[in-house]
């Protein structure tokens, strides 16, 4: 049974020769977790003064994802994941409880997410909204790649996963999930919309965002990462092996408006030995999709898929 999550669009590139890129910097350079500490809290050391609402904001954040990461969390497991004194969780968790973000499970002393997060992620949902069709094509490459297939767009500033479809036989990279907008640098369909971004446009991203060590192969020197982007940019394929998840490789080619910039990405990934060999097969998949969901968002029809 396969399994889909909803994700932002990519860009197809003018075909060219494989691109498959050799990563250079330390190996022995620390590895810098995705996730590697709940969210800051402004105020707990000295920081944003309680007064202004801030703080309480932040710790209320803080509360909700050490709720939703471990499943539901009592008020003591909470104090001591975010060092917080236990009457101020307290506190915090029933004034979230009135407002129906967290419900208590008085009989299992244990607090879990409450439904109106429900409402708001529908809500999201609803606002990226990912068309029949364009679902429907990353399907498609799911099934023909026999590997985990994503959809990637920007939104705001950010790159965004808005659609993903994977399988236990062919899981998807983790943490990988609808609305991830981490790690640019470090996986394909990223580093494809980095390439279709400006000089400028790219300053501002990285700077913002930076380019996190998160395996051994990382790239995470800026003149390597912009080398790499320019021979993307001619070929019209990213390639990562190892760069995000250690053991998986990813590909990607962008999807492009109707005035040829790049508005999204369409990516697989698979284990990296499952890859092996299966390049140029890969690539010419990643660019049919690329062209078809390039006419869908540029005329509003999509051509229908090759038979396999």
């Amino acid at each position: 049974m396969t399994t889909s999550d909803p994700i932002p669009y990519l860009d197809p590139a003018p075909d060219a020769s494989p691109g498959q890129h050799a990563r250079r910097g330390d190996r022995n350079a620390p590895v810098t977790p995705l996730h590697p500490a709940p969210l800051a809290i402004a105020g707990s050391t000295g920081g944003v003064p309680d007064s202004t609402g801030v703080a309480s904001i932040n710790k209320s954040l803080a509360i909700l994802e050490i709720v939703a990461e471990r499943g539901g969390a009592s008020a003591r497991e909470v104090s001591a994941s975010l060092a917080l004194p236990l009457p101020t969780v307290y506190r915090l968790m029933q004034t979230l409880v009135q407002s129906d973000y967290l419900v208590h499970l008085r009989s299992e002393h244990r607090f879990e997410l409450g439904y109106k997060l429900h409402r708001l992620g529908v809500s999201l949902h609803r606002q990226i909204g990912v068309p029949q069709q364009v679902r429907a094509e990353v399907d498609g490459l799911h099934a023909s790649a026999r590997a985990a297939a994503y959809f990637a767009v920007y939104r705001g500033s950010d790159v965004v996963v808005i659609y993903i479809v994977d399988s236990p036989e062919n899981p998807r990279l983790q943490p990988l999930t609808f609305g991830f907008h981490e790690a640019a640098h470090a996986t394909a369909f990223g580093k494809i919309m980095l390439s279709g971004m400006t000089a400028e446009q790219r300053d501002q991203y990285l700077g913002a965002h930076g380019q996190a060590r998160l395996t051994q192969t990382t790239v995470t020197n800026r003149a390597t990462l912009d080398h790499e982007l320019a021979a993307i940019s001619a070929t019209g394929v990213a390639w990562e092996h190892e760069e995000f998840m250690p053991g998986m490789s990813c590909a990607a080619v962008g999807v492009r408006d109707g005035a040829g910039l790049v508005v999204g990405s369409v990516a697989v990934s698979a284990r990296a030995r499952d890859l092996d060999g299966r390049e140029r097969e890969v690539e010419l998949l990643l660019r049919e999709s690329g062209a078809r969901l390039s006419r869908y968002f540029r005329s509003g029809t999509l051509p229908a898929r090759h038979p396999d």
